[in-house]
């Protein structure tokens, strides 16, 4: 099941597709040192917010092997505050993995949570996926309490597995199932439901 995308809505927060005026957003934030410490580039260029941007066109989210990227918009000033990633495994499509990137300038406002939490409800009620996976660098402590605070579980614990920008970095891997979503309380009823709201 690959409905199509359009966006998604919670009380603070818009999440859609990536467009061509993006590109500033993505950089003021990807390109800062604390942001990119944990990822996979070592600097963030206007010509790389481009390239991610076009890459993107097009895409659906549920496509075995790829990548699918939404930006998060704050609803009361429209300002890109961040991106999420949905990873479909070309092995097993019915598990995904999940990402987030947020501008430290609106971090610990609850926005990751209440981004996550929707998205989750999406992959989960609207994609019907069975399992969503998240890897963070065992010190980005943020992250790993982010993961936790949505009811992920930590699988694993890799130490010291990959050379990692200069050094030998450890990581850590979360899951979570349907059944254990379904389990717990979210602010998305509806779309846990089956029955997906108006925005998605």
């Amino acid at each position: 099941m690959n409905p199509p995308f359009t966006s998604l809505t919670t009380p603070r927060l818009h999440l859609r597709r990536l467009g061509p005026d993006d590109a500033e957003a993505l950089c003021r934030y990807r390109s800062r040192p604390e942001v990119a410490r944990y990822q996979s580039w070592e600097t963030f260029t206007r010509d790389d917010a481009a390239h991610l941007i076009e890459d993107q066109q097009g895409r659906k989210p549920a496509v075995p092997g790829t990548w699918f990227q939404v930006v998060i918009v704050e609803q009361t000033t429209g300002n890109v505050i961040g991106d999420c990633g949905l990873h479909c495994s070309e092995d097993d499509p019915r598990q995904m993995e999940i990402g987030i990137t947020l501008d430290p300038a609106y971090q610990r406002l609850g926005y990751a949570t209440e981004a996550l939490e929707r998205l989750l409800a999406y992959v989960f009620a609207t994609l019907g996926k069975h399992r969503v996976s998240a890897t963070t660098d065992a010190e980005n402590h943020a992250a790993a309490a982010l993961f936790r605070r949505l009811g992920f579980r930590q699988e694993a614990h890799h130490v010291e597995h990959l050379w990692f920008k200069g050094h030998w970095g450890s990581e850590f891997v979360f899951a979570l199932l349907k059944r254990e979503w379904e389990a717990r309380a979210t602010p998305y009823p509806s779309s846990r439901a089956g029955r997906p709201s108006s925005d998605s």
